[in-house]
């Protein structure tokens, strides 16, 4: 399932995947996922990049916080392009990249579907709705995009 990754020289990849991308799009595999669509977390922003994470119940999780109606979904993706450490998760606010979290401005293509992964509970799921909010609501808070 892995396809040649260009990794930009200096670059640190702490992993080769398999990478994830949660979402609530109905998507086949073979489709592109691509930057260009407005931010889960604050929606005034166009996001430069697409998101992934080595991680299954980290991509459940942005399934289940994802904007839309459709159902949660994880998809196996491969990126096309380079990538690079997610800086909205990695130094800034946590050392290393402990949730393996990645971004990429080339598309990710989707190789598979993922059904079982840990889902949060209804509470846990309000305590991370309410944790958007405030940072929706605080206009200082920065995402690197």
């Amino acid at each position: 399932m892995k396809s040649k990754i260009n990794i930009p020289e200096g670059t640190e990849i702490l992993d080769q995947g398999p990478f994830y991308h949660g979402t609530k799009a109905d998507l086949r595999v073979g489709d592109l996922l691509t930057a260009g669509f407005r931010s889960n977390y604050k929606p005034e922003i166009t996001m430069n990049h697409i998101y992934f994470t080595a991680l299954i119940n980290g991509a459940g999780l942005a399934s289940a916080l994802a904007k839309g109606d459709g159902r949660e979904r994880v998809y196996i993706v491969e990126p096309t392009g380079s990538f690079e450490n997610d800086p909205n998760v990695t130094d800034k606010k946590f050392p290393g990249n402990p949730t393996r979290s990645y971004r990429s401005q080339a598309p990710l293509k989707i190789v598979g579907e993922v059904t079982d992964w840990v889902r949060q509970t209804p509470e846990e799921l309000e305590k991370w709705r309410e944790k958007l909010a405030a940072l929706e609501a605080d206009h200082r808070a920065e995402i690197i995009n």
